[in-house]
């Protein structure tokens, strides 16, 4: 009986130990309603700088996100240790190149972002592909291009991940303005990417993807004629028989007269992240469940 007990108090210690004090994830702010607010003010969000896209880890204790500031574009990072959050620090910068719109892999073992940096990391600035910096004992690897399966001479920017490792991207190399492209990986190799079909691409603009991991919805960025500013967010819901609905614009509990873009929903399913008049806004996930009605 005493083993038994020794055994639980063990397991119990472990289970406990490996937990994280939900007061303390997400930079220890405090949750937002479904009324979308600034993310982490004179933290992350501040004056005179333009946040951009942004992740967590899957246990809301590692925060990336790109920022701009006098042109330069760069990703930051924070980290939960122990009870308190670090300063955030640049983590990819480049004297010539920007770094921006990070996204981790389903394994966390990868950095995805994009930039317009050389192939031979030497030469003049092109156009902006996918690349991504490998996780090794705690440092990040040299930038590693996604290849020619994600890239293209056009520009490709703005990624997601389902939980299969299916990417998300978006890009311009078929006509002038972007679209959204899937594309499946098979034994470790990412697969020609294929643009989704006229219920999300239409000859307007649409970029900024983010996938749900189970692909149940995506939300990404479009510029539109029922739009309400700059660039809006709009919505898609997967139907039963496995294609996507009608995208519907997020309407104005989101979208402004500025420019909203980079949407992200934590692993949690909690909270939906994105970028609104140059600042991260965060809302309750839950006024997701709103848009059903309107697919």
């Amino acid at each position: 009986m005493r083993t038994y007990t020794l055994l639980l108090s063990v397991f119990f210690v472990f289970i406990c130990g490996n937990r994280v004090d939900e007061r303390l994830k997400y930079l220890k702010q405090k949750p937002p309603s479904t009324v979308s607010e600034i993310f982490a003010p004179n933290i992350i969000s501040k004056e005179g700088e333009y946040e951009f896209g942004s992740v967590f880890n899957n246990n809301a204790t590692e925060f990336f996100y790109g920022v701009t500031m006098n042109g330069k574009e760069e990703i930051r990072y924070s980290k939960l240790i122990g009870n308190n959050w670090s300063k955030p620090k640049t983590i990819l910068t480049h004297k010539q190149y920007g770094y921006n719109d990070p996204f981790l892999s389903p394994d966390e073992n990868r950095l995805y972002f994009i930039s317009r940096r050389a192939l031979d990391g030497l030469g003049k600035p092109k156009d902006y592909d996918i690349w991504y910096v490998e996780r090794i004992d705690n440092q990040w690897s040299d930038p590693i291009n996604a290849g020619p399966k994600i890239n293209s001479d056009a520009n490709e920017y703005y990624i997601s991940f389902t939980k299969d490792g299916t990417m998300y991207f978006s890009s311009n190399k078929v006509g002038s303005n972007f679209d959204i492209y899937s594309s499946k990986v098979i034994d470790g190799e990412f697969q020609k990417a294929i643009p989704l079909n006229d219920s999300i691409n239409t000859p307007a603009y649409e970029a900024d993807v983010f996938i749900a991991p189970d692909e149940s919805y995506i939300i990404f960025c479009a510029t539109r004629q029922d739009g309400l500013g700059r660039g809006d967010l709009y919505i898609s819901f997967k139907n039963t028989d496995g294609t996507w609905a009608k995208s519907v614009n997020m309407g104005e509990r989101i979208n402004t007269k500025n420019h909203e873009l980079c949407p992200f929903v934590s692993k949690d399913g909690k909270y939906l992240f994105y970028t609104s008049n140059q600042d991260i806004y965060w809302v309750s996930a839950e006024i997701l469940e709103s848009y059903k009605e309107l697919k």
